[in-house]
């Protein structure tokens, strides 16, 4: 399976991105927002999760795998710019599943793709080191298995409590 050239050229983009430093990256909850950034000049989009949950009715967190994959295929065909997925934990606890997953995610057509350390949907607590670096290896192992230069970042959801007021 190989990556058509726009979504090939999109990674090459994002990659470039990054490499070239600081770019903001807005965050669309649909089809209509993400053109709509892209012709305000972004150059790149990161979905979110929060976002297209609550403009279905739902809960951050609620929806499923099938429908998040298909809001990626949908928001990444939509536009011409780059892609990156918030992904949640992977949805899924364990190592072989989050792989799974993180490959189908890739297959949408995505550029990146963020791994959170917390559990979804399971209060606030996150995953302890050791095993939120076991979940980011096994979705890196994912990404390169797939042969497609996809951006991994690992985020962190280290919340701040009882800040001041400022």
């Amino acid at each position: 399976m190989t990556d058509t050239d726009g979504t090939a050229r999109k990674r090459d983009l994002f990659f470039q991105l990054h490499e070239a430093g600081c770019f903001v990256i807005p965050n669309p909850w649909n089809i209509g927002t993400a053109r709509c950034l892209q012709d305000l000049g972004f150059k790149a989009i990161a979905s979110t999760s929060a976002g297209h949950a609550h403009a279905n009715g739902l809960p951050d967190g609620a929806q499923g795998l099938d429908e998040v994959l298909a809001h990626y295929q949908a928001l990444a065909a939509a536009v011409d710019i780059p892609l990156n997925a918030d992904f949640e934990n992977g949805f899924a606890e364990d190592l072989q599943g989050l792989h799974d997953n993180v490959v189908r995610c890739v297959a949408t057509g995505v550029a990146g793709l963020s791994i959170e350390d917390a559990p979804q949907g399971q209060g606030t607590g996150l995953y302890d080191f050791p095993t939120a670096l076991a979940r980011i290896k096994a979705a890196r192992a994912a990404i390169d298995q797939t042969g497609r230069r996809v951006l991994l970042t690992a985020r962190s959801e280290g919340f701040i409590r009882g800040a001041p007021d400022l």
